[in-house]
């Protein structure tokens, strides 16, 4: 599932560099709902890789999403494990 994760990724990554440069605008509405298929895809894969079954699950649970900033709740996270 790893790879599924890296290479939906990549795809979406992909995708972002050629409607950045496409100038048809049919064409970059067709990449963009392209695109948006493999966010789900990623999204499906994220998923299941952080089922209560996998040792990923322990980081997301004590990590859960926020509004705020990223980064700084990565940090404070990882105050918080050092306290424990």
């Amino acid at each position: 599932m790893a790879a599924s994760l890296q290479e939906e990724a990549e795809a979406i990554g992909w995708y972002e560099q050629r409607i950045s440069l496409e100038r048809d605008a049919q064409a970059k509405a067709i990449m963009e709902d392209a695109q948006s298929e493999e966010f789900k895809h990623f999204a499906m894969a994220l998923e299941f890789s952080i089922t209560p079954e996998t040792e990923v699950a322990d980081g997301v649970e004590r990590r859960p999403v926020q509004a705020g900033d990223i980064v700084e709740h990565g940090e404070e996270g990882e105050e918080d494990e050092k306290k424990s």
